[in-house]
């Protein structure tokens, strides 16, 4: 860890250096968000494709963004936060334009995957950057913090995507999804970036060994989300409750608050500690919605679930950031962040699996169970740590 001395120079005002970057965050997210209830329309509507198709192309940018991401965190690494994500954003600008070439059903699909490098480069750097900004006891709030950016984009987006298409064109509605993220960029350049690559130093590995396990135990959690946001609604259709969307805005409503109210717990009394209760509780809460016979019992699960997600994340990627030093901090994160998205993408297909041959509520409970597996995962991964310590201590 001696390199941290060496390789991150203190900043002046990190507060605003931190609202910068969560700015360029949501500028280009907002641009993701924007277009994704105006795509299935597109689809069906001006280039008359099908139904697989529109599932081709709302969803082929999380190939890009899985496999951009551990390439993105060294590329971070060893040319710096600031330039990496200015890359990213001028990617999803990119992205946006490409929209606007009459290159039907392919172009769409070409757009997405540059959009999903994109992303994946800009969500990766920003969270090295906003790592080195942050003073090491408060690491874990402004990681959770900085993870807003990507709710309240994800949120306003689509509502504006909807108004502009609704006043105008489709068209309009690529030019906006190609000039937010270049006022992003505009910002990214204003932001101070302490990190400074070390000279003549060895070429990090693409993959982050110390990232694997809390990886791996952050796919098993994301999955249940994945069925959240994929099933909760027709789950909750056949049980006769319905409201389901209100249940899943409740879920999304939670992870915000706690994220503002509670985002200091992984600070205060461990990540390793909140990580494993966070993944039994979001268990809890699966469960609880999957058994669900009324509105006031699936709102419970989903604020339960809320709860346990939104410090889920924070807490593990500080355990990540804590066993790397600086100069490897970028690769370890695209690392540790590819995971979110292949939890993310294995978790809704396997889910409507589980859901086809079994019942929606046999998936949520499966869900729920690699949750607690999730738990069982991190519980395993901490006592391996501390055996090594000990020993190292020992021979020392």
């Amino acid at each position: 860890m001696s390199s941290a001395a060496t390789a991150t120079a203190p900043t002046e005002r990190p507060g605003i250096a931190f609202a910068g970057i969560f700015a360029v965050t949501f500028f280009c997210l907002l641009a993701v968000g924007a277009v994704l209830p105006v795509l299935p329309r597109y689809v069906h509507g001006p280039l008359d494709g099908g139904n697989i198709a529109v599932g081709v192309v709302v969803g082929s940018f999380a190939v890009t963004g899985l496999l951009f991401r551990p390439f993105a965190g060294r590329l971070a690494d060893h040319r710096g936060r600031r330039r990496t994500v200015l890359i990213g954003a001028l990617l999803v600008a990119v992205s946006g334009f490409l929209y606007l070439l009459p290159l039907g059903i392919p172009g769409l699909i070409f757009a997405r995957l540059v959009l999903g490098a994109g992303e994946g480069t800009v969500f990766t750097a920003g969270s090295a950057w906003i790592v080195d900004l942050a003073p090491p006891g408060r690491r874990g709030r402004v990681i959770g913090l900085y993870g807003l950016a990507v709710w309240a984009a994800l949120s306003v987006g689509p509502l504006l995507g909807e108004v502009v298409l609704n006043a105008s064109s489709y068209t309009l509605v690529w030019i906006c999804a190609g000039v937010a993220p270049l006022l992003g960029a505009a910002i990214a350049t204003r932001v101070p970036d302490p990190f400074r690559p070390l000279a003549g130093g060895e070429r990090n590995p693409l993959i982050a060994n110390e990232a694997l396990r809390p990886g791996v135990a952050l796919a098993l959690s994301s999955i249940g989300y994945a069925t959240l946001a994929t099933f909760v609604i027709l789950h909750l259709d056949e049980r006769g409750v319905g409201h389901g969307a209100t249940v899943f805005g409740a879920f999304a409503t939670m992870v915000v608050l706690t994220r503002l109210v509670g985002g200091g717990l992984p600070d205060r009394i461990g990540p390793a500690r909140v990580a494993i209760a966070a993944a039994l509780v979001e268990g809890v809460g699966l469960a609880t919605i999957g058994l669900a016979q009324s509105l006031e019992v699936a709102l419970a699960g989903a604020l339960t679930m809320g709860v346990a997600f939104s410090l889920l994340y924070p807490s593990l990627s500080l355990i990540v950031v804590s066993r790397v030093p600086d100069t490897r901090r970028g690769a370890a994160l695209g690392t540790f962040t590819a995971f979110f998205d292949a939890g993310i993408g294995l978790g809704a297909p396997l889910s409507g699996l589980i859901a086809a041959v079994a019942s929606y509520e046999g998936a949520f409970l499966a869900s729920g169970l690699l949750a607690l597996v999730s738990a069982v995962t991190i519980a395993l991964m901490v006592s391996s740590l501390s055996r090594t310590l000990l020993a190292e201590r020992s021979a020392s």
